[in-house]
């Protein structure tokens, strides 16, 4: 972006001198056509995930709960996956935790995959099948495409640990319990 300014100053005789002045900004990065892509498809995703996945089980819709009655597990996983599946579309729509979400919701979708193809394979829920193998491949793309995102996480996370880590350590319990054996030796003499 160029931005070029010019100042007119006029002298006793009246004559016109002209100054320009050219300031070059730099200009502003463009999304790549890849992350758009991405942040798309994770808003789209995020969106469903809330309203027909999670929604309905964390509800208690007549479908859910017949359905994960099929399952035989008990209506805790209905929930637990429920709770899964929204932390997870909060994740999509977290920048820094978006791959770490997808990584999470392709899983949760390898998870209903296989429970689909044996558990409910002879019941009406056993055609969703394709529909969970699709988003689980879908989730697996995102997580690939955020891959970077999930490197840097995870070297965020090695640093803090390894800062926790590094503080004044506790004794070990064998080098407790060698100490205090002479100990309770000399008390029982």
């Amino acid at each position: 972006m160029n931005l070029t300014l010019t100042h007119r100053k006029k002298n006793q005789r009246e004559t016109g001198v002209v100054t320009t002045t050219r300031v070059t900004a730099p200009e502003a990065r463009p999304r790549s056509l890849t992350s758009t892509l991405l942040w798309a498809a994770q808003i789209l995703l995020a969106t469903f995930f809330v309203f027909v996945a999670a929604g309905p089980k964390l509800k208690g819709s007549h479908s859910s709960v017949q359905e994960f009655g099929l399952i035989g597990a008990g209506q805790w996983l209905r929930y637990l996956v429920g709770t899964a599946e929204l932390a997870g579309a909060i994740g999509l729509l977290t920048p820094w935790l978006a791959g770490l979400a997808a990584v999470g919701l392709a899983a949760d979708m390898a998870g209903a995959t296989i429970v689909n193809a044996t558990v409910l394979r002879h019941t009406t829920y056993g055609v969703n099948v394709w529909m969970t193998a699709i988003l689980c491949s879908v989730f697996v793309l995102l997580a690939y495409g955020r891959r970077q995102q999930i490197k840097s996480l995870a070297a965020a996370v090695r640093r803090v640990t390894r800062r926790a880590g590094s503080g004044a350590a506790s004794p070990r319990s064998d080098e407790v319990t060698k100490q205090q054996v002479p100990v309770m030796k000399s008390r029982q003499n």
